[in-house]
């Protein structure tokens, strides 16, 4: 007979709630259908004391502990309260029931957290525990944490990647759904990079460590969700602080229901509007809304990061409905940003010694131009030349200095520093320079001008359903982009942006953002990818980083991250923050209007203890199996 595999734990946090229930249940069947005066008095009270200790003292505990901390007003002492409240008017099931199905609705909370934190987990947690390291002529199986940048790893197939790298072998087919949501499979080939957590699902191959374990994507994106839910949304926060106000007044309330009418009534009896208080408390337990709201938005973050999309804290999801005007980058957000080498021209050098030159300094660069500049060179098989004093100007180019101490500048021509825009070579050659329509990246050597490589972008595939579904949605679309202007204005085509501007620096790229959100109504959302947009996302009211082959800088910046690259993913998670913020409204509206009710009933003394059980178990049960609903549902 096969074993279950039940969790150690799990019996011990069941166990309380059954032991209480088969006591209760014995009590009632007592009360009901034994004759006689066996089951009365002290007995009668004792069976249903010992149906209570199992649920009640843990609760109880909690209050005690709470009120050491000088926190009377919680959801803790107004259960205990109202439950030993039933117990000193002679409503010993009453009492016992309030404990029970408290429990009961706790248990299910609980059941419901984890059930998010492990979908989440589930998706995420996906780290190889060990890595097969070349050292001393073979391969061994180490921890991934030991592993330094430089040293080759082997991944065979079937395995997952343990480090962020750069493939040597030819060539592998790998799953990244792990990262990015994708279920395609992505055919990786020598010279790209390979991201830990992608699954190889080819052949053996060998990949050259880039970054330490604890600095992988994968290592940054687990960081991200872990702390997502420590930023909490404003619904949340406001939920909370109006607990903490709220309890206290029923607390009032309940008192006052029953001390009031003493002076108004002639026919007054303790008892009855003691109840009806009792009613109230019970009814009146703020933890529905406590509890599932929380919730609400953990699963729309877990449901966010099955997408490919990674909410970076509870208040992102809060602020993406509100968003109106999208701006975007255009080299790895709209286009692939996978660059190809397409024409060089120098009037100075012959084309090996002047991509020797230019692939020199672009190898000091992660910008997608200069790896396509770099992947090109590799290609003859020739080393580069040691430069240095590189410094990469953002939305410029890099300077640099070779072993001739000669001067050296790779970049854009029509953002190229003041010395060198203004040099006589370059005016000359500007006439030929403006009518190419592909990107140019010049190369001057002491200030003199050296000639250009061509490079070649393309439009991703889903960019133009995209920006349609934006539009369709009333979201105003705008490409600004450092590329030359004649090549925004073809992408814009393209894609169908509603305005497109291009030749802008990184700083013109904040000051047009910044105007943007001085307009009145505008909620501005920036996408981008690059090192020179990490500015213009910290300074958007939300920012957007394209985190599969986006820079650090970016990604760090940014409020939400798509691990996809993919721009339809931004109506994705619109969709996912729309749907998140319907089942909060909806969970409020329930817990309030249902509670309402019942609140009114019970002081009519309509409504008993079990009405005001179901009005705050009964209805944070809905609420939580609502919120965790969410889950479950496909956005894409």
């Amino acid at each position: 007979m096969a074993k279950t595999n039940i969790p150690k734990g799990l019996w011990k946090c069941y166990v309380p709630s059954v032991a209480s229930f088969i006591l209760l249940a014995a009590g009632i069947i007592a009360d009901q259908f034994i004759s006689g005066s066996f089951f009365q008095g002290y007995i009668r009270l004792g069976g249903y004391l010992l149906a209570y200790i199992p649920v009640g003292l843990p609760v109880a505990k909690k209050a005690c502990e709470a009120l050491k901390q000088r926190d009377l007003f919680n959801e803790f002492s107004l259960m205990t309260i109202a439950s030993l409240g039933a117990f000193f008017i002679g409503e010993y099931p009453e009492g016992v029931a309030v404990m029970l199905f408290y429990a009961v609705g706790e248990l299910f909370q609980d059941a419901a957290v984890d059930r998010a934190k492990n979908n989440i987990k589930a998706l995420l947690d996906i780290r190889p525990d060990t890595a097969a390291v070349f050292r001393n002529g073979h391969y061994r199986d180490v921890d991934p944490s030991t592993v330094t940048i430089g040293e080759k790893i082997q991944i065979k197939a079937g395995e997952k990647v343990p480090l962020d790298g750069v493939m040597l072998s030819l060539q592998s087919s790998f799953n990244t759904s792990a990262l990015t949501g994708e279920s395609i499979p992505r055919t990786i080939r020598a010279g790209e990079t390979v991201l830990a957590g992608m699954l190889n699902l080819d052949k053996v191959v060998e990949v050259q460590v880039e970054k330490k374990y604890e600095d992988s994507s994968l290592s940054k994106i687990l960081a991200l969700v872990q702390g997502a839910a420590s930023r909490k949304a404003k619904t949340e926060l406001l939920i909370r602080r109006l607990a903490r106000i709220y309890t206290p007044i029923v607390f009032l309330s309940a008192v006052l229901l029953t001390v009031l009418p003493f002076f108004m009534m002639s026919d007054y009896v303790f008892d009855d509007w003691l109840h009806r208080a009792l009613v109230f408390l019970v009814i009146s337990c703020p933890c529905a809304l406590v509890v599932s709201i929380p919730l609400s938005y953990f699963g729309g973050i877990g449901a966010a990061s099955r997408s490919g999309i990674l909410f970076k804290g509870a208040n992102y999801l809060d602020m993406m409905p509100r968003i109106n005007t999208v701006v975007m980058d255009k080299t790895g957000t709209l286009t692939k940003g996978v660059f190809k080498v397409k024409q060089i021209v120098s009037p100075v050098y012959d084309e090996k010694e002047f991509m020797k030159i230019v692939a020199s300094v672009e190898s000091h660069s992660n910008h997608p131009i200069a790896k396509a500049i770099t992947a090109y060179h590799a290609l003859s098989g020739s080393d580069v030349y040691p430069v240095t004093e590189v410094e990469e100007i953002a939305g410029r180019g890099l300077t640099g200095r070779d072993a001739l101490n000669r001067k050296l500048y790779v970049g854009n021509s029509g953002n190229a520093p003041q010395e060198i825009a203004n040099a006589d070579c370059l005016l000359q050659a500007k006439a030929e320079l403006e009518a190419i329509v592909e990107t140019v990246v010049v190369l001057f050597v002491d200030h003199i001008y050296a000639g250009y490589v061509t490079i070649a972008d393309e439009t991703k595939p889903d960019a133009a359903p995209a920006i349609e579904k934006m539009k369709a949605s009333g979201i105003k679309t705008i490409m600004l982009s450092g590329d030359k202007n004649a090549i925004v204005q073809k992408t814009a085509q393209e894609t169908g942006v509603d305005i497109a501007v291009g030749d802008l620096l990184p700083e013109d790229k904040a000051a047009y953002v910044r105007r943007l959100k001085e307009t009145a109504g505008c909620t501005v959302a920036f996408v981008g990818d690059g090192i020179n947009d990490a500015p213009v996302l910290a300074l958007s009211d939300l920012g957007i980083a394209m985190g599969g082959m986006g820079a650090d800088a970016a990604i760090e910046v940014a409020d939400v991250v798509i691990q996809t690259d993919q721009p339809s993913k931004i109506i994705t998670a619109i969709r996912i923050s729309k749907a998140t913020r319907r089942i909060v409204k909806q969970n409020i509206t329930l817990v309030f209007v249902v509670k309402g009710v019942v609140l009114i009933l019970g002081a009519l003394n309509i409504a008993s203890m079990w009405g005001a059980v179901f009005a705050d178990v009964g209805v944070a049960l809905i609420a939580i199996l609502n919120a965790i609903g969410i889950l479950s549902k496909k956005f894409d």
